[in-house]
Parts: structure tokens; C-alpha cells; sequence
């Protein structure tokens, strides 16, 4: 098992707002790649993180399948236009991915 993190930094008062988008993505377009709320969390930066942070957890079995999900996202329309609502609300930049192995 791998965990898949998105990271990203809400510009100044715009939080809440990204929350909430985040929220919407995960009940609108994450079911069409396979992820739901038994597999995903979303985590806000609180003590010795950002507070602007913003992280998606994503527990899946392996890279392949991590692989096939994002080939899978391209492909939607409701995620581009989502993407493009999203962008004013955060820091240029900030997006970036990290992968972390299951130990136990």
C-alpha cells in the first residue's frame, strides 16, 4: 500500500473556500477514479505546519494503481473545470505530490 498526498496553500482568507472545493471534488469526481471516503482524507495545516496547508490523503494499492487513476482524471471534463475554479484560490506554485510506502 502506498499513500498518495496532495499538498497545496490556500491564499490569505481564501481556506474555507478550498475546503469546500476539495470537499465538492472528493463527492463529485473522485468515485470516477476509484477513490472514496474509506480511502481518502483531507488534513489542514495546525502545529508546526503551515496553517495555509492543505493535504488529500489518498491510500491505494501501488504505483500502477495510483498510475491508472491519474491517466483516468485527465480524461474528465468536471476535474478541468474544477481545476480551473480552484486556481485563484491558492498559492502558485504550492501544488506538488509526495508518495509515501505503508510500513505497517
Amino acid at each position: 500500500m502506498i499513500i498518495a498526498r496532495w499538498h497545496i496553500d490556500a491564499r490569505f482568507g481564501q481556506k474555507p473556500a478550498v475546503i469546500a472545493a476539495l470537499k465538492s471534488w472528493n463527492g463529485d469526481i473522485a468515485s470516477q477514479i476509484g477513490w472514496t471516503k474509506d480511502n481518502m482524507r483531507i488534513a489542514s495545516g495546525a502545529i508546526g505546519a503551515l496553517e495555509s496547508t492543505l493535504e488529500v490523503d489518498v491510500l491505494v494499492k501501488d504505483l500502477a494503481s495510483l498510475n491508472t487513476a491519474w491517466d483516468k482524471l485527465a480524461t474528465i471534463p468536471a476535474h478541468k473545470e474544477w481545476s480551473k475554479l480552484l486556481e485563484p484560490l491558492i498559492v502558485s506554485g504550492t501544488p506538488r505530490w509526495e508518495v509515501l510506502r505503508v510500513v505497517d
